[in-house]
């Protein structure tokens, strides 16, 4: 015989202390005192909520069950579960057997208070509203319900860094976009531990955003929660004006940032900055930003949450509909109007985040181009500078709650279900309209002729320097008349001399020719270095600052210095002007044709392109400088002598790495071997040349010009040659792709149909647990039946004697009512004055195993047999005890009349055994008389 002892959660103690409204009152020394009164009074404490689909019971269970048990933790909690809309819910009833605080099941409009619990009630949507609970019909129809997503993003909007939110085990994908919303509403995020959960679908979907602050088991959140609102929320407010220690701690932090991640948030705003650094030190519980500079040099992993904290950004498809709804009407329209069949429309999404903006706007490109049955081209650029964002924004797919921000319509046209409906992935023909690509919107090149740049709630982000920086800048890329998107809080500010509002309210405007004549498309005008002086020597341990770049004419004038010439390019590798010096009329002239980026090699009159090419190639290749003397070029109708050099500039080691960049410089130069003696003759030029040189100096110009061209044909055919291996390579690589995904199909497939028969199977494994549920059901109802028919009191209780159940008798023994359930047998008061020892000899029974029988009176007078027996499973478990209370007064009325009817008898039979021998003495005595007479 086995015993088996089952950790069982303890209900912590009584409940509260209640004010006349029915709310817990302060207690002293408990944890509330995370935050301090005024606060409480306010209504300013945190708000968690926890969402859980599938296995949600036991997690809730062990939640409330890690909370203290002798103190309140100081927020307020709401329960979002999926429940079956047609059945009503217990979990009010089960979550209050774990909490000291009290319980509600939400009603329409009931205002949050703190230290208390709220459910949701089933088969409705609930929503955070100043302090209250919004009760909403599901508009979703069963099955693509995500009350959860719903809630959280109410609650981030409400409340926004006080919002607190816990994803919990469940299947599918709801949570996932509420998470993003309370991150960037500045709020924290936890998620329970995959190994830790019944099913993971729901938690492994929020840590994969990347925006989880803790993974824990369920027991171990609410220590967590209350050292993260004791930190974040129980210190003074953040003075007005920045200290000087914490502003020279922001400027290392921005060093540190920057030396990790290449990028440079100095021109951020300082008090969004600086709330995101904050709530970073909240998470780790740091006290101070000093101490924080400390901890993340430490830890180059937190410089990266850091930077992905520094990068939330709420986001959504068609997020704000109004904005979205007049883009649809005012401006898509205009993009295409007057527009060939050729053409093409471009478009910039800086800031894209994950993509779900730019994903709108080809959405609404598509279906006006379908309605117009028009063929333009249709180029969406989206950028962001967090690489996870932009490869999450290339692979498409995203979860199943998108169908809250997406009519059915364009969920159905635009996107594809994956495999068990947790997601969704856009369609190749919209994906195909997007490029994304990782840019520094402050720092790298615009894209460039663009129709319509969708920059919204960016700039709220940045300073205002940085934004007189960026608005130009969104001038020179668009097209005249070109259009400009911005989100609700951000406007153009004072330009608007280059931009005309079209919708004030939705942000829309439209570029305006700027007449001052200010040459504002200079990109370094726009974006000088933001960085401040460079660090000569880092420090030991911290990575190296690499100081800016040189500006272009720097570079070119320090390497025209080492050599002096009247003419001279800057280029790259590829032929690409960066920079002119001198006058190069004589020797390079516009290409015809429209108007792009300027290729030197383009340009070069005749009788200098090909050596010109040669030379770059040449120098390109070995890193030498390459002269190219006595070229002949022709300018104006008759020959130039020019000697040509192109040399590689070589960079100072202070200066960033970069491209290699190559001077080609150009000095005019006399025809070699050629001696010109001119003459006036008659008022006209002669030439005299002596006539033994002409013939070697004309063959050995053209023996130079063969070997240039043989130079060139063979540098043609190297090229051409490694054209050809990287064609073949690729070729070979996309037959290995082919085949791949070849195989991946036809595994798809398989799997298809694996997922079909497990379904199948599962289906049938559902029918025979809900047929199981019904035996339990019918049978719990005739042992309840059973129990109440006998009129035997039953307790049952568990290894450590908390009451499980008892039956309706027994509460005439045993103080019991319903709430009693989980509570220890000795903490209730028992209608048995004439026995004190109901727990020791429970746990008798439960040590020994042996049953115990004794009969025990009421205070009403009546006797029970009391019998108190192990309780065993099927499997011969022992896991706990049952207690029996057989009536037997009547019995014992009986046996007390019984026994005195046979003290009676005994009486009688005593009396007449006296009567009988005093007659047989008298008859003795009247014989012994008459003998005596006779």
């Amino acid at each position: 015989m086995k015993k088996k002892k089952k950790d069982r959660i303890t209900p912590a103690g009584s409940h509260p202390e209640e004010t006349k409204a029915g709310i817990p009152t302060e207690q002293s020394g408990t944890a509330a005192d995370v935050q301090s009164l005024p606060d409480r009074e306010a209504g300013r404490f945190p708000v968690v909520g926890i969402g859980a689909s599938a296995g949600g019971l036991a997690a809730f269970e062990a939640f409330f069950s890690g909370m203290p048990a002798d103190a309140d933790p100081g927020m307020a909690f709401v329960l979002v579960q999926h429940l079956a809309p047609d059945h009503k819910s217990i979990l009010t009833d089960l979550i209050r057997r774990y909490t000291r605080m009290q319980v509600f099941e939400v009603e329409d409009g009931m205002a949050v208070q703190i230290n208390c619990a709220y459910i949701i009630p089933p088969n409705r949507d609930m929503a955070f509203l100043n302090g209250t609970l919004q009760l909403l019909e599901p508009a979703a129809p069963r099955g693509r319900r995500l009350p959860i997503d719903f809630f959280f993003r109410s609650l981030a909007q409400d409340q926004r860094e006080r919002a607190i939110g816990v994803v919990l085990s469940g299947t599918g994908s709801d949570g996932t976009l509420g998470v993003r919303a309370i991150k960037g509403g500045g709020g924290m995020v936890m998620a329970q531990n995959p190994a830790s959960t019944e099913y993971d679908g729901m938690p492994r979907s929020a840590i994969a955003t990347g925006l989880v602050d803790y993974e824990l088991p369920p027991a171990e959140m609410p220590a967590q929660l209350i050292a993260y609102t004791a930190h974040a929320f129980g210190r003074p407010p953040r003075p007005a004006t920045v200290p000087p220690r914490t502003e020279s701690a922001l400027k290392k932090i921005f060093v540190l940032l920057r030396a990790r991640t290449g990028h440079d948030f100095s021109q951020y705003k300082p008090s969004t900055i600086q709330r995101r650094i904050e709530r970073r030190m909240a998470v780790h519980q740091i006290e101070t930003m000093e101490d924080y500079v400390k901890f993340i040099r430490q830890s180059p992993d937190e410089v990266d949450a850091l930077f992905r904290d520094m990068l939330i950004g709420v986001t959504g498809f068609f997020r704000d509909p109004d904005a979205f709804k007049a883009l649809e009407e005012q401006i898509i329209p205009k993009l295409f109007a007057g527009k060939d069949e050729d053409a093409t429309i471009r478009i910039w999404a800086p800031g894209c985040s994950t993509g779900e903006e730019a994903y709108s706007l080809a959405i609404l490109l598509a279906e006006h181009q379908e309605a117009l049955k028009k063929g333009c081209k249709v180029q969406v650029f989206a950028t962001d500078i967090d690489s996870q964002a932009i490869a999450a924004a290339r692979a498409g797919i995203y979860p199943a709650s998108i169908a809250t921000d997406l009519t059915p319509e364009r969920l159905a046209r635009f996107f594809a279900a994956e495999p068990g409906e947790s997601a969704f992935r856009i369609h190749k023909g919209i994906r195909d309209m997007l490029v994304f690509s990782e840019q520094n919107v402050i720092k790298d090149p615009p894209f460039s002729r663009l129709d319509l740049i969708s920059c919204r709630n960016l700039l709220i982000y940045l300073d205002g320097n940085l934004q007189k920086k960026l608005i130009p800048l969104f001038h020179y890329a668009l097209n005249p008349g070109g259009y400009l998107f911005l989100g609700t809080s951000e406007t153009v500010g004072g330009f608007g001399d280059l931009f005309a509002a079209l919708d004030r309210r939705q942000k829309i405007y439209q570029r305006k020719e700027d007449h001052l004549g200010a040459r504002r498309a200079g990109l370094g005008q726009f974006l000088p270095p933001m960085t401040g002086p460079d660090t000569a020597h880092p420090r030991t341990g911290e990575k190296p600052v690499y100081p800016r770049k040189l500006p272009l004419r720097e570079l070119t004038e320090q390497a025209l210095l080492q050599q002096v010439v009247q003419a001279g390019a800057l280029v790259n590798a590829q032929g690409d002007l960066l920079y002119l010096h001198g006058r190069t009329g004589m020797y390079l002239e516009p290409a015809p044709g429209e108007s792009g980026p300027n290729n030197i090699l383009k340009m070069a009159r005749e009788g200098l392109r090909r050596d010109l090419t040669t030379a770059l190639h040449k120098a390109a290749q070995t890193g030498e400088t390459v002269p190219c003397p006595g070229l002949r070029v022709k300018t104006n109708g008759d020959f130039t002598t020019v000697n040509l050099t192109v040399r590689p500039v070589a960079v100072a080691p202070s200066a960033s790495p970069g491209p290699p960049l190559y001077l080609v410089i150009l000095e005019p130069a006399q025809a070699p071997g050629i001696s010109e003696q001119w003459t006036v003759d008659s008022g006209r030029l002669s030439s005299q040349e002596p006539a033994g040189k002409d013939a070697d100096t004309r063959i050995a110009a053209l023996t130079q010009e063969l070997r240039a061209k043989e130079e060139y044909l063979q540098t043609t055919n190297e090229e051409l040659e490694t054209s050809n291996e990287e064609l073949r390579s690729s070729n070979e690589e996309m037959q290995s792709v082919n085949e791949e995904l070849q195989s991946s199909n036809e595994e798809l497939e398989t799997s298809k149909e694996e997922l079909q028969s497990v379904n199948e199977e599962l289906a049938t494994v559902n029918a025979e647990l809900e047929t199981k549920v019904a035996d339990l059901s019918r049978a719990n109802n005739d042992m309840n039946n059973l129990l109440a028919g006998t009129g035997i009191a039953t307790v049952f209780v568990d290894l450590q004697l908390r009451i499980l159940r008892f039956t309706p008798t027994a509460t005439k023994i045993i103080n019991l009512i319903q709430s009693d359930i989980g509570r220890p047998v000795s903490h209730i008061v028992s209608n048995l004055p004439g026995y004190f020892s109901l727990k020791e000899d429970t746990q008798a029974v439960l040590d020994t195993l042996v049953p115990r029988e004794l009969d025990v009176q009421t205070a009403e007078g009546r006797w029970y047999t009391m019998r108190i027996q192990p309780y065993r499973t099927v499997d011969n478990v022992i896991e706990g005890a049952v207690l029996t209370f057989v009536d037997i007064t009547e019995a014992r009325k009986l046996q007390e009349a019984l026994q005195k009817a046979n003290d009676q008898l005994r009486m009688s039979a005593a009396a007449d055994g006296s009567d009988t021998s005093d007659t047989s003495d008298r008859s003795d005595t009247s014989d012994k008389q008459r003998k005596e007479q006779a």
